[in-house]
């Protein structure tokens, strides 16, 4: 059974601007529908994260009125899913080459560790250089930004990407006290980030690259992954 890999940020929370702390977590629609997905489709998935640990569940991702009326089905799910795995893999233990997809999820912790992880850095130029499929949705994109050649170059430069964008994050009310911003910083390391209606599906395919802009594109992204790894 082919294997696919999700990344979990395991930052508990995000440190602003002003000195205070935001607590944060995995987003539960975010690795909840992409994992239900791989699964009904065939493929085994594992979970991977700094040091292997298990990140909280970002309580926002709970709360109906800000993540929608099915948000208790997507927590069920995804609680059920780690529960059944166990702990996760400690992300610098993890072999590329017994995967055919890695997928990093959102909720604000990816702004906060993911981004300079050396080890995810190294799994995602490998799975690049490879041509195997890499999915990332809202912050999870900031984990691309590890993805550092040898010579210093970011692997993903020039690339077309989506992700949370500056505007969602404002209505979020996010985005005062940010160290900084998730699309604006993909655009200034070279992405050509686009992005659609605020808090609609929204995703874009560069060749092996799968990205999706907020919770609501978690789906639709990974069924552009499965229908891929089936051609």
């Amino acid at each position: 059974m082919s294997k696919i890999l999700i990344v979990m940020s395991a930052a508990d929370a995000w440190e602003r601007t002003d000195g205070s702390s935001y607590p944060t977590g995995y987003w539960a629609e975010e690795l909840a529908a992409p994992h239900q997905k791989f699964v009904e489709a065939g493929y085994r998935v594992d979970f991977a994260s700094p040091g292997g640990v298990l990140q909280p569940l970002d309580r926002h991702s709970a709360d109906p009125e800000i993540a929608g009326a099915d948000c208790a089905r997507h927590v069920a799910h995804a609680e059920r899913a780690l529960r059944e795995f166990g702990p996760p893999l400690k992300l610098n233990e993890v072999d590329i080459a017994d995967y055919v997809a890695v997928v990093l999820p959102g909720g604000h912790g990816p702004v906060v560790d993911l981004h300079r992880d050396t080890a995810l850095g190294r799994l995602l130029t490998e799975a690049d250089a490879a041509g195997k499929l890499i999915g990332a949705v809202c912050h999870g994109p900031a984990g691309l930004l590890a993805a550092v050649d040898p010579a210093g170059g970011w692997v993903f430069e020039g690339r077309r990407l989506t992700a949370f964008t500056d505007e969602e994050e404002r209505l979020f009310g996010t985005a005062d006290g940010a160290p900084w911003l998730l699309a604006s910083r993909l655009r200034e390391m070279g992405a050509h980030h686009s992005g659609g209606p605020a808090y609609q599906a929204f995703t874009v395919r560069d060749g092996n690259l799968f990205t999706g802009q907020n919770p609501a594109s978690s789906g639709p992204m990974a069924d552009a992954m499965i229908a891929a790894l089936d051609n």
